[in-house]
């Protein structure tokens, strides 16, 4: 049984593709809706898996195509993270035979699939679940920015998350490391290839510029919808990362940003003089920024491609207090009340302090200095 997959986003193709043809169907795939009919023509498949948002031509587009010009009954399912009732409704107008809203795992995408066209005549070995591994709504990609990271590396904690996010990109930036971080990064990589990546910088430019360069790298990746950063000692839980995620897929934000506020239910945890100096040093902010954002520094953020572009695309005058420079520049950008609408400050679940954190006390003395040239380079 033949299956065409048509969608912009090579992240989500390679996934599906390499599930189905795991079940035993053969596949082809296209990436955008001008390829899709033209291997449509060719390939004549048994269903059509098709996206909604694709630049150009649409999802149902194709669909027009496939049921009004080419009169084909070919059964067609959509598989999308549209979830507007319009457009839902115009597909099962146009005569699709199912709608898949992402996130869906890749077995109710098998299931369903199996539903309409049955299962392949000549199946594979028993083929283990895939529930686990959800297809997201959008493709992200997370920028881990890394300096002498080697003993505190993760590696299983990435590795499963990459596996069982489909759409998710990890993006580590070795920042000029003289241990064995390079080293861990590479080997970390090995069997996720087409969704981890490893980006060096000879040289340590700082937290700061590795960041910086990696959205300027990741931000080439036409498919990622959003682009964000996250710490290599993972303080802050995948899942708190992920619900920024979705904060910012269902609203107008511009930016979400995880805040470390304790609150009731929350597991938020720090040295008790570094939590002093850290209220101090947030009041300060508060003062330069003249906007009511109570953790700036949180080392958890998500925001949209074309933000992404504008606010990186200078180099930040701090090594270490460049969030602050992305609100300011962001205050810049839009004057302060627009600012203050298009910014969220998301309260996380889970914030721990790991030990070996490379800001030590002393820098952290450093900070008010660097602080007051922050006020005076973007007055």
């Amino acid at each position: 049984m033949k299956i065409l997959t048509i969608d912009d986003q090579q992240l989500i193709l390679l996934s599906v593709e390499k599930r189905l043809l795991e079940l035993g169907y053969e596949v082809k795939t296209a990436s955008s809706g001008e390829q899709g009919i033209e291997v449509f023509d060719s390939f004549q498949p048994d269903l059509v898996l098709v996206d909604i948002n694709m630049p150009g031509m649409s999802g149902l587009r194709v669909v027009e195509h496939i049921r009004v010009e080419k009169k084909s009954e070919t059964p067609i399912l959509i598989m999308s993270g549209n979830t507007d009732e319009k457009i839902i409704v115009d597909g099962f107008d146009l005569g699709i035979n199912d709608y898949m809203k992402k996130p869906v795992s890749l077995d109710e995408m098998a299931a369903r699939i199996k539903r309409i066209i049955g299962a392949p005549d000549i199946q594979k070995e028993t083929v283990a679940s895939d529930n686990a591994r959800m297809l997201q709504k959008n493709c992200v990609g997370v920028i881990i920015p890394c300096y002498n990271e080697e003993d505190r590396l993760s590696g299983p904690e990435f590795k499963e998350f990459a596996h069982k996010n489909l759409g998710y990109h990890l993006c580590f930036v070795n920042d000029g490391s003289t241990d064995k971080t390079l080293e861990v990064l590479h080997e970390l990589r090995k069997g996720h290839e087409s969704n981890i990546s490893v980006y060096d910088c000879e040289k340590n430019g700082g937290k700061a510029e590795a960041v910086r360069q990696g959205i300027l790298h990741m931000i080439k990746d036409e498919q990622l919808d959003y682009l964000g950063y996250l710490d290599a000692d993972l303080s802050t839980d995948f899942r708190d990362f992920d619900d920024l995620v979705k904060t910012i897929e269902n609203s107008d934000f511009k930016i979400v940003s995880g805040s470390r506020i304790s609150r009731m239910g929350a597991n938020i945890t720090k040295e008790s003089a570094r939590k002093v100096i850290s209220m101090t040093i947030n009041m300060i902010i508060q003062t330069i920024l003249g906007m009511p954002f109570k953790d700036t520094q949180c080392g958890a953020k998500i925001m949209d491609r074309e933000i992404a572009s504008t606010m990186f695309n200078k180099k930040f005058i701090t090594k270490w207090l460049f969030d602050v420079e992305i609100f300011m520049r962001m205050r810049k950008h839009y004057g302060k009340e627009e600012a203050k609408r298009v910014i969220c400050e998301q309260p996380l679940k889970r914030w721990i302090h790991a030990d070996g954190s490379k800001l030590s006390m002393k820098d952290s003395v450093k900070i008010v200095g660097q602080l007051a040239k922050i006020a005076v380079s973007y007055r």
